[in-house]
């Protein structure tokens, strides 16, 4: 099932020390090195004579999966895994094709995190690169084939080797070139230079890391060029770690030669942005390029080569590294997302307003039954423009963000809450201020929003200049002033719409895309349902979820039950591990009639379940905050029970469920208050 062709590429791969492969790696020469497979399913086959393990439908099912499972493993310094794999199929079977996930495994974490997927087919064997984190807790890998249809399906494992380094580094002295793979073109290509290669064309060098003809480096060369501006392209593995620092190599090209050296970055979307060039052509031997690399989100190195002519010469690349620290004489403005966000808990963070006088109020409202509080909690603070002793016609209210380098893509986010105005085009505004110029651009404003509702507003933007972000709040008139709420900015680098490569974190679920991994013994009118908007019944339930305000969320719907009705959600099993864990939810409980709200750990060795939490009885017209702190050692479930109070105005719902390693951060604010806004130590009553 598997060609013999790849056989003899994997053998190039395993070199003379691949048996003493460094811990978590394994050539499958002789055993698996200490992964083993998950007996709940199936096993992994190890190929009678060596070379790689497999899992094929010639003794298993469409769907089933075989998982591997490695010994403990740390990584104290930044890592590289490498798995070389392949997937096959039965050839036109390609509507349910086999996968190939990998998950890291956290001693502490009761979910494996996906950190890498793929199931294209392919009829030789494929290299996929993964960066890991330092830390210092205790993880395995775990590898996980799903067979797909047709007769002839099947997922092999060829080598997996986890090096410390970075793994964009390399220095081309393996077969497998650390990932990098040149973009095919019919004149010019990346070709592997030194040892036994010799090139009549052109006087290649020796390479960098051993200066010596046993050394290799990577080489593209103009003789074949036959039209202008021909391009050769050598890309690096796709970063799946946030990384920033100085990315150095080492370059040769002739002097005097037409050709362009160039190097970019490309994220998942396709975009491409230059981040280096050749100024001057530098000495005849090896030259030293340090360059400042930003990869807050996957992105792509490209070493670009343009030739004008057939005379263009070759250009030489090698020794490619990386180091977390900013290159020499590194003086620009960085980025950090934390001191460009702010939920105004504490205090206005590193935003402010115009020395006139503030136009925006830090304020906190006391759950009550009749004005939303902060979206943060529930309980905590936000910011409230137009209030009554700001507005006046004509009144403005700017707030300013902390300053933001140039040339860098930004994701900016942010909830706000509109009340009271009959028309509220321009109400809120966000302008984006060059601090060089004078000139300030509105890049968004509000339109129509459902009064009352914390929305999500995202926006993407880039300018060349350092910039300023600038909320502006608008009372036009005073017969036609509301108050404006604003909660939770974040700045993150990268676009807002990046194409998601992975699905979110586990352990994490808005409802947004289905119900995540919750699950419920029966479905019936009196189950909890997944619902947008309002729910049917007036005086009760939420006006929109507490994620983006127009998303999902989970509730049950009073009017098909009966006072006392139960409904249970009940997450997937669990694993156990010691230490605390931190359950976080939101819930919303509105209406004059409304019952309990609990959260239960089911042990998976008893019938009862315990109970960790309790709500009963109306709480808040606005979404509140759950902390929940436990710990079990065993496989375990987590239940979310709802039970109907004594009218039809009870509905009860949740969302934005996050289970966390750890004890909770902070002591859950059970107080219920009367209704009523503070600002500060001050009480300002509506």
């Amino acid at each position: 099932m598997l060609l013999r062709g790849v056989l003899l590429l994997v053998q190039a791969l395993q070199l003379a020390g691949a048996l003493d492969l460094p811990s978590g790696s394994c050539a499958f020469e002789e055993g698996t090195c200490g992964f083993d497979s998950v007996l709940e399913f199936l096993p992994w086959i190890l190929n009678e004579e060596g070379h790689y393990i497999y899992v094929d439908t010639s003794f298993a099912k469409q769907g089933e999966k075989a998982v591997l499972l490695s010994s403990d493993l740390h990584a104290e310094e930044w890592s590289c895994l490498r798995l070389v794999y392949q997937i096959t199929t039965s050839s036109g079977s390609l509507t349910d094709p086999s996968q190939l996930n990998l998950y890291v495994r956290f001693e502490d974490e009761s979910f494996d995190r996906l950190l890498w997927s793929a199931k294209e087919p392919s009829d030789s064997w494929l290299i996929a690169s993964l960066d890991l984190q330092n830390g210092s807790k205790k993880f395995n890998i775990l590898i996980e084939g799903v067979l797909g249809q047709g007769n002839t399906a099947s997922i092999a494992l060829f080598e997996i080797k986890l090096t410390t380094g970075y793994c964009i580094e390399c220095d081309f002295e393996e077969n497998h070139l650390c990932g990098f793979v040149n973009r095919w073109n019919p004149n010019v290509n990346w070709f592997v230079g030194g040892g036994t290669i010799r090139n009549t064309h052109s006087n290649l060098p020796q390479d960098h890391t051993f200066k010596s003809e046993l050394g290799h480096y990577m080489y593209v060369d103009s003789v074949y060029v036959k039209h202008f501006q021909e391009v050769a392209q050598l890309i690096s593995p796709m970063t799946t770690a946030p990384m920033s620092g100085c990315l150095s190599f080492y370059y040769q090209l002739q002097q005097g030669n037409d050709n362009v050296f160039s190097l970019y970055t490309r994220d998942v979307a396709g975009m491409y942005e230059e981040i280096w060039k050749v100024d001057n052509p530098g000495i005849a031997a090896w030259n030293l390029a340090e360059v400042e690399f930003s990869a807050p989100y996957p992105m792509e190195v490209i070493f670009e080569v343009a030739f004008n002519s057939p005379k263009g010469g070759y250009v030489a690349l090698d020794d490619i590294s990386f180091s977390p620290v900013h290159c020499q004489n590194q003086t620009e403005l960085r980025f950090s997302a934390m001191e460009a966000s702010c939920n105004f808990e504490q205090d206005l963070c590193n935003f402010y307003q115009d020395k006139d006088g503030p136009g925006w109020t830090r304020v906190k409202v006391k759950p009550n039954m009749y004005r939303a509080g902060d979206h943060t909690t529930g309980f905590g603070y936000y910011l409230l423009a137009n209030t009554k002793f700001t507005s006046q016609p004509g009144y403005i209210g700017r707030l300013y963000g902390p300053s933001l380098p140039g040339n860098l893509q930004y994701c900016l986010r942010f909830h706000y809450a509109i009340y009271g105005f009959l028309k509220m085009s321009d109400t809120l505004a966000v302008y984006i201020f060059e601090e060089n110029h004078v000139v300030q651009e509105k890049i968004w404003s509000v339109l129509e929003s459902p009064r009352g509702v914390w929305m999500q507003a995202e926006i993407t933007f880039k300018k060349p200049m350092p910039t300023k972000v600038v909320f502006m709040s608008l009372c036009k008139s005073f017969w036609d002033c509301g108050l404006v709420a604003l909660d939770d900015i974040t700045i993150q680098l990268g676009s807002c719409r990046s194409p998601e490569r992975l699905p979110p974190p586990p352990g994490e679920c808005t409802f947004d895309q289905d119900e995540c991994a919750f699950t419920q013994e029966k479905r019936n009118p009196s189950s909890w349902h997944r619902r947008r908007g309002e729910t049917p019944t007036s005086y009760t339930g939420p006006k929109g979820d507490h994620t983006t305000g127009v998303g999902y969320y989970m509730y049950i719907e009073a009017s098909h039950m009966v006072h006392g009705q139960k409904a249970q959600l009940l997450s997937r099993p669990l694993r156990g591990v010691p230490g605390k864990h931190c359950l976080t939810f939101f819930y919303h409980m509105y209406g004059a009639g409304t019952g309990l709200l609990s959260v239960y750990l089911k042990k998976e060795e008893d019938s009862e379940a315990s109970l960790l939490w309790r709500r009963r009885g109306e709480q808040s017209i606005s979404w509140l905050r759950a902390l929940v702190e436990y710990s079990y050692t065993r496989q375990h479930q987590i239940i979310f029970e709802a039970i109907r109070g004594v009218s039809i105005r009870s509905d009860t719902a949740i969302d934005d469920v996050k289970f966390q390693a750890g004890p909770c951060a902070e002591i859950e604010d059970t107080a219920q208050h009367s209704s009523g806004y503070s600002e500060d130590l001050n009480e300002i009553e509506y």
